[in-house]
C-alpha cells in the first residue's frame, strides 16, 4: 500500500507516509488513515464519524485526493469505529457518485453491527458491498 504525504495546505505531494503539521486543526490526519493499492484508495476511519467528531474540511481533503484520475475504486474500512452519522452518510454518497463517474466501485469493510444497522435503515446497504475484511473488499472493487 502507498500512503500520500500531504503539504501543510492539505495537498497530496508524493506517495509516502502521511505527514501533517502539528498545528493542523481537526483534519484528515485525525479522521482517516489514507492508503493506496494500485487504482484503489483505502480510507480507514480512525474515529467514529459523528457530527461532533467529524469536520467537513475532511471531505474537501479527501476530494483533493480524488483529483488523481488514476484512482477508480474506493474501500472504506471501519475496523476502528462503531458509528457514523448523517453527515458521514452524505459524504459516502458523494464518494460513491465520484467513484461511479470513473467507472469504479466502492466497498465497505469491518462494519460494526451498529454501522450495519445504520446502512440497513437508510437502505444504503443496497448500493454498496459490505465485506468482512479489507482483502475481500479489495477483491470486490477490482472484480
Amino acid at each position: 500500500m502507498t500512503r500520500w504525504q500531504m503539504s501543510p495546505a492539505g495537498h497530496r505531494l508524493k506517495p509516502r507516509s502521511l505527514a501533517f503539521p502539528e498545528d493542523t486543526p481537526v483534519s484528515l490526519r485525525n479522521i482517516f488513515q489514507v492508503e493506496r493499492e494500485a487504482d484503489t484508495l483505502v480510507l480507514t476511519a480512525l474515529v467514529n464519524l459523528s457530527e461532533l467528531e467529524y469536520d467537513e474540511t475532511v471531505t474537501q481533503e479527501v476530494y483533493e485526493l480524488l483529483t488523481d484520475e488514476t484512482i477508480t475504486n474506493l474501500v472504506l474500512d471501519f475496523h476502528k469505529t462503531d458509528y457514523f452519522g448523517s453527515t458521514a452518510l452524505g459524504f459516502f454518497v458523494r464518494l460513491w457518485k465520484k467513484t461511479q463517474m470513473r467507472g469504479g466501485r466502492m466497498a465497505f469493510c469491518h462494519v460494526s453491527p451498529h454501522e450495519l444497522e445504520i446502512l440497513h435503515i437508510t437502505r444504503l446497504d443496497e448500493f454498496w458491498t459490505i465485506c468482512s475484511s479489507r482483502a475481500e473488499a479489495l477483491q470486490v472493487v477490482k472484480a
